[in-house]
């Protein structure tokens, strides 16, 4: 008698039925949240990360479908669904392509204005001191037109700027006339308290297609108390600048900025109130900054992030009531968020992008010529600190500022998929790394991110912003999706729709 024996293959263990693609998870509203590499996400049972992991999900069930669709999971018929993640992965690191989009020009520390808040030293001197010099503004104009991008942003700033006009009356002429020679589009804003602006000088904005963007921080009495300058009246003078500005620039090249203080918190239904009192369609809602001159001043302006957070609903949910109503404002931090977490597609907003836009995205030459990383890094150079400065217009090119150790260490710790406490959050795809934030406050570009402000406030805003997806009250999500696309949201649509 002959004995058979079994087969190699008959002892093998079966095949999987299916393979994990990379993902992140959390538990939320008595659920899980599962967060993919290109931001996709899907509210699942609990227990189903552990019929994931053992192989014991249904592969005949809709929850099963859905995760194939959305790319946490693979099988043999998947070929066509890995390329569209290749493609998301591509839409969503589409702020690493081209090169530095946006240049800040310090043109003068001069400024009337007092806020305690401010986060540089402003300065009183006589014209020319702390005013950028003709020669530093060529140089200047020359590497930020050297950036591979084509189509920059100038951005025009201070202490106040316009006490240096005669200096952006030489600035745009010669940017302009360089992005044509290089075939470069460019946008161009002034960033100005608007407290001495005159009729000639937006005249002039409006001959050359420059915006405004000014400061409101709520009503009179807390813009004021923000924002002292001789005389006591900022507010008056923003609210006459904004309306002048308005009429000759037209409403849509005039936008407005907050900081949230101390003072701000118990009024955030107000200062919403007075956004949509002066006709801005959008809002919003900063927390004040741990650099420069606030940093001396935060016993008077600052607060714990519980306290901001708390602002921050309280205004969301003012805000969507007053959308609800029929008005349309966004809240600006919101937007970028659902924007980060509902598509695939990037933000120009350099403080939640990874890597980190600092440098990358974003330069700063300061009147003196000192090129730094981010408005935050001239900043801190305002308390000594010159961590971030990347080199000097009349010293350095593009290559040597970007080749130079202060980059090569800002690129080091600026993506938060390798940091600790970010690369296992399932947060990770809408967050960033901020490594000036984390220098400034931690004193390790790296961060800690258990005790980081950076950390908490993102993590709960967007823990929020999840409840309220989670939530799908059918009015909710419309008016936040008319925030990403810029459809308008009235009555009507919602009665209709």
């Amino acid at each position: 008698m002959t004995r058979e024996f079994n087969s190699l293959e008959r002892f093998a263990p079966a095949p999987p039925k299916f393979h994990l693609l990379p993902f992140r998870f959390t538990r939320l509203n008595g659920k899980e949240l599962l967060v993919n590499e290109t931001g996709e996400f899907l509210f699942v049972p609990t227990g189903t990360v552990h019929r994931l992991t053992d192989e014991r999900l249904d592969t005949g069930s809709a929850l099963y479908q859905d995760l194939k669709a959305k790319q946490f999971v693979y099988d043999e018929s998947s070929s066509p669904l890995l390329d569209i993640l290749a493609t998301k992965v591509r839409t969503k690191f589409d702020h690493m392509c081209d090169g530095t989009k946006l240049h800040i020009f310090v043109v003068t520390l001069r400024c009337e204005h007092s806020c305690e808040y401010c986060q540089v030293s402003r300065q009183t001197a006589t014209r020319g001191e702390f005013d950028m010099s003709i020669a530093t503004a060529d140089r200047a104009i020359v590497m930020m037109m050297d950036s591979p991008a084509p189509a920059l942003t100038l951005e025009i700033q201070g202490g106040e700027p316009l006490l240096a006009f005669d200096l952006i009356q030489y600035i745009v002429p010669e940017a302009k006339k360089l992005a044509i020679e290089r075939g470069k589009d460019l946008d161009i804003v002034v960033c100005t308290n608007l407290a001495c602006v005159t009729d000639d000088m937006l005249l002039y904005f409006r001959d050359e297609c420059v915006k405004v963007s000014t400061s409101l921080d709520g009503p009179a009495f807390l813009h004021n108390k923000n924002r002292p300058r001789p005389g006591h009246n900022s507010y008056e003078k923003a609210i006459e600048g904004i309306e002048r500005s308005r009429a000759i620039l037209g409403m849509e090249n005039v936008a407005a900025l907050m900081t949230t203080t101390a003072a701000s918190l118990d009024y955030a239904v107000e200062i919403v109130n007075e956004y949509v009192r002066r006709g801005f369609h959008s809002i919003f809602l900063r927390p004040i900054s741990p650099y420069g001159f606030a940093v001396k001043t935060r016993h008077r302006t600052g607060y714990e992030i519980e306290s901001f957070l708390e602002f921050y609903k309280k205004g969301l949910a003012h805000i969507l009531k007053v959308n609800r109503g029929g008005y349309r404002i966004a809240e600006v931090y919101t937007q970028i968020l659902l924007t980060k977490i509902l598509t695939p597609n990037s933000t120009r907003y350099v403080d939640m992008q990874s890597p980190a836009g600092a440098a990358w995205n974003v330069l700063v030459y300061n009147f003196d010529g000192d090129v730094y990383a981010s408005d935050e890094s001239r900043m801190l150079a305002e308390m000594r600190d010159w961590t971030f400065r990347l080199g000097n217009v009349h010293k350095d090119t593009r290559r040597t500022i970007f080749t130079g150790d202060p980059a090569l260490q800002l690129f080091r710790a600026s993506c938060n998929q390798s940091l600790a406490g970010c690369s296992d959050c399932a947060f990770q795809s809408y967050c960033a790394a901020d490594p000036v934030y984390h220098h400034a406050t931690q004193g390790d570009m790296y961060g800690h991110r258990p005790t980081s402000g950076f950390c908490a406030r993102n993590m709960e805003v967007i823990k929020h912003l999840f409840s309220l997806i989670d939530e799908n009250d059918y009015e909710t999500m419309h008016i936040l999706w008319s925030w990403i696309t810029g459809e308008q949201v009235t009555r009507e649509v919602v009665a209709c729709a």
